[in-house]
């Protein structure tokens, strides 16, 4: 796999070099295609897991083993986003280890309930669950992000939201709502960063063929949802990522409070 993984041409305005990238919840799925994408594009990169660490070290040592520079370009570090102190830590162990402030925070940890419950049949515990990671988990890692990213110019606060939040679909009413509130806080951190040169942004994407998207859909399901894309496919992490990529260089920089949904026209 190490040979997949390689440093990318692109433009100058496109380039990470000397930067920092700290990526939640990538060890796998749309958050572990970002981190590759950053690294391609010269970023050092933190790759944070809550649980998969086997997967967490193995990407962190592909990603290392395809640097042509001889200090590390990636390190793993648990964090459970929903913990203040853990999160700090996280920031703590990326300035430490990258000696650098950090310069990008994109926030991809989530969760979402595989049963896909009606609203009146939601547990209280699944609701709480959904929420203290997607939503206080967001506001944790945004708050220190907002104390702690670089500023006057390339300090980039990228959530990951969902393309759910538009469509409305039954069955994600926790999710849809957690990811909501997720929006609505970071069209707000915007206008507060001012003078910072800090921007803030969500991506949302919509179905994506990962673990967290199949988990308790049937074949039927997925091809419905494949077949409602205009383009007639699932999203791939890869079309996440290069999103992100973008609005987390100096090219994307007039990009500032906004949601963009990527779904392939999905939603609309």
């Amino acid at each position: 796999m190490a040979g997949e993984i390689t440093r990318e041409q692109a433009s100058p305005s496109s380039r990470l070099e000397g930067r920092v990238a700290i990526v939640t919840g990538s060890s796998r799925g749309i958050g572990r295609a970002i981190a590759i994408h950053l690294h391609s594009l010269g970023a050092r990169v933190v790759i944070n897991y809550a649980s998969s660490s086997t997967k967490a070290d193995l990407l962190v040592s592909d990603l290392n083993a395809s640097a042509a520079l001889s200090q590390p370009q990636a390190i793993a570090v648990q964090a459970d986003v929903s913990d203040p102190d853990q999160v700090k830590l996280l920031f703590d162990r990326a300035e430490q280890e990258f000696g650098s402030k950090i310069h990008i925070l994109v926030n991809c940890a989530g969760v979402l309930d595989p049963k896909y419950p009606s609203l009146v049949n939601t547990a209280v515990e699944d609701w709480d669950m959904t929420f203290n990671v997607n939503t206080k988990g967001a506001f944790l890692c945004c708050r220190e992000a907002a104390n702690r990213l670089t500023r006057g110019g390339g300090g980039r606060i990228i959530m990951i939201s969902t393309s759910v939040v538009g469509s409305l679909p039954p069955g994600y009413a926790a999710y849809a709502a957690s990811k909501a509130a997720v929006e609505t806080m970071i069209k707000i951190v915007a206008k507060e960063l001012k003078g910072t040169g800090i921007s803030a942004n969500c991506v949302a994407p919509g179905p994506v063929a990962t673990e967290l998207f199949f988990e308790g859909k049937t074949e039927e399901t997925i091809k419905r949802m494949a077949d409602a894309c205009p383009l007639g496919r699932l999203g791939e992490p890869e079309d996440i990522s290069k999103v992100v990529g973008f609005l987390a260089s100096d090219a994307g920089e007039w990009i500032n409070g906004q949601a963009i949904k990527v779904n392939g026209g999905f939603v609309v």
